[in-house]
């Protein structure tokens, strides 16, 4: 029997396969793919972001099996939109967690306060060492320590985190007929905030414990594959 292929687009922190602990079980149901996103690399040195290379990365991985669905988290979930939006043909569902999708909210009051408060560090992110930059991050984005070991791969991390764009800037849009799933972890109202607009436009909107990752908790975990066996059962009827 032929899988559908399921595809997983990190977001800042851990990459590929290691950023969905809880979901590598899918991969005995589904063709199963850990994306890598631009300049995430375990042992190349971190570069730029690019969004539009994201956005290839992602239509690559659909356009072999003829489409598939697209689980996202953070900023991954900006270049899963975009790829929606170029190709909706390739979209069987779409999940965002924790969607980084601020262009959707520009307006809204969470969002302008996120803003407020991350701006005057990316503006001068190009002056700071990686590890100053990556403390202050974490500092105003989650009220939380950077901490880890003095390692190279934490100190590609931090140069990575330093070296991704403003996730404001990317230019957003719904794209209707695609059914879509925003999962958040119910902490931060920012997330909340872009959650009820996706609602508000005809997205599946759940909670689920777990903070910033609420695919790691046993909740959250069911509810992505809920969602996405639910389109797969009616896509069947469908073409049956």
């Amino acid at each position: 029997m032929h899988k559908q292929r399921v595809v997983f687009v990190h977001g800042l922190g851990s990459f590929g396969a290691s950023a969905w602990p809880k979901q590598h079980g899918m991969a005995l149901s589904y063709d199963a793919l850990f994306l890598r996103r631009h300049g995430f690399d375990p042992v190349a040195e971190p570069m730029e972001s690019d969004v539009a290379a994201d956005v290839g990365i992602v239509v690559a991985s659909l356009v072999d099996s003829g489409g598939g669905h697209v689980v996202a988290h953070e900023q991954g979930a900006i270049s899963a939109m975009l790829a929606a939006v170029e190709r909706p043909d390739l979209m069987h569902s779409l999940t965002l967690v924790e969607p980084a999708c601020l262009s959707l909210t520009a307006e809204l009051p969470a969002t302008t306060f996120h803003r407020s408060l991350m701006e005057p560090l990316f503006d001068v992110r190009n002056q700071l060492k990686d590890a100053d930059y990556e403390r202050e991050y974490f500092r105003r984005a989650f009220s939380a320590e950077a901490s880890g070991p003095d390692t190279p791969e934490a100190r590609r991390s931090a140069r990575r985190l330093r070296l991704q764009a403003p996730p404001w800037e990317a230019p957003l849009h719904i794209v209707p007929g695609v059914p879509t799933l925003v999962l958040t972890g119910g902490w931060e109202p920012l997330y909340e905030e872009i959650a009820g607009y996706l609602e508000d436009t005809g997205a599946l909107r759940r909670v689920a414990a777990g903070g910033h990752r609420p695919q790691d908790s046993v909740d959250g975990d069911r509810i992505i594959r809920s969602f996405v066996a639910d389109v797969v059962r009616t896509r069947s009827v469908k073409v049956s």
